[in-house]
């Protein structure tokens, strides 16, 4: 048994599907359990490490949809089934589901912060007593760059869903950020009982939980997942740090009251 919680553990790459031009999922072996919205640091011997959100996970698996972004990533995008892919972890605060559950849900995602969101809404897909509604506002930059395709189309019987490229018009998906679309939360039917979860580049955070407060969502209802460069993932190193909060232990998920207020 590992008994050292820093530790790399190989694990065998049983699946690569490629999402997008840029952006790829490895399903991995695991026995690992995480939380929604929790990560993992993934990294290759020589190579380096990198803090990656769970898309999805199951029995016996884990899922990471990863973009290519520097030299870490581009060495994981070479990996192939039968290769191992090292983890340890799962680390961070994720989703809060004891205060979500039972409670309408709105979900806001622009582009890759779809990933960190991605189990809870499987399972929320599987399981329709988790949440009374659930509406799902997600954009992206183009066709190019639209991420789970398949299952964004089967989420539509499920949820309302409301999808958005930045700038291009495509059947299916309206044209503009997300942030020009907050009307399209029914918040007359939602009445007292709902939580709003916000995910994605952190300008895009910032700007749509404003229009969020501006439609009148209480801070305490907003809740966002901080995608921030770690290095140790255990609040030793310091690079997480944003003034008294270390976003790897305390995060990645914030509530707005909190996150409203880390300046980097």
């Amino acid at each position: 048994m590992n008994t050292n919680l820093v530790a790399p553990i190989p694990c065998e790459v049983l699946q690569v599907k490629p999402e997008n031009e840029h952006e790829v999922t490895f399903r991995v072996a695991s026995q690992i359990r995480p939380e929604h919205g929790q990560f993992l640091q993934l990294s290759l011997p020589k190579v380096g490490e990198a803090p990656i959100s769970v898309s999805a996970f199951g029995e016996g698996w884990l899922e990471f949809t990863i973009r290519a972004v520097g030299r870490v990533t581009d060495k994981l995008f070479a990996l192939r089934p039968g290769e191992n892919l090292f983890l340890r972890g799962a680390y961070g605060k994720g989703w809060p589901m004891e205060q979500i559950a039972g409670k309408h849900l709105v979900v806001i995602s622009g582009g890759t912060g779809l990933a960190p969101v991605r189990s809870l809404l499987q399972q929320a897909a599987n399981d329709s007593t988790l949440f009374p509604s659930l509406h799902l506002i997600a954009g992206f930059r183009n066709s190019a760059s639209i991420l789970f395709k398949e299952e964004l189309e089967a989420w539509r019987k499920p949820f309302s869903c409301f999808y958005t490229l930045d700038d291009e018009e495509m059947s299916g998906f309206a044209k503009g950020f997300v942030t020009a679309h907050l009307d399209k939360i029914p918040l007359t039917q939602l009445g007292e009982d709902y939580n709003v979860l916000i995910v994605g580049p952190p300008a895009m955070m910032h700007f749509t939980a404003l229009g969020c407060l501006k439609l009148g969502i209480p801070e305490e209802r907003i809740w966002l997942s901080f995608e921030r460069k770690m290095s140790c993932a255990i609040g030793k190193c310091g690079h997480c740090r944003i003034d008294e909060v270390y976003v790897c232990l305390d995060g990645p998920v914030f509530n707005y009251r909190i996150a409203k207020d880390m300046v980097d």
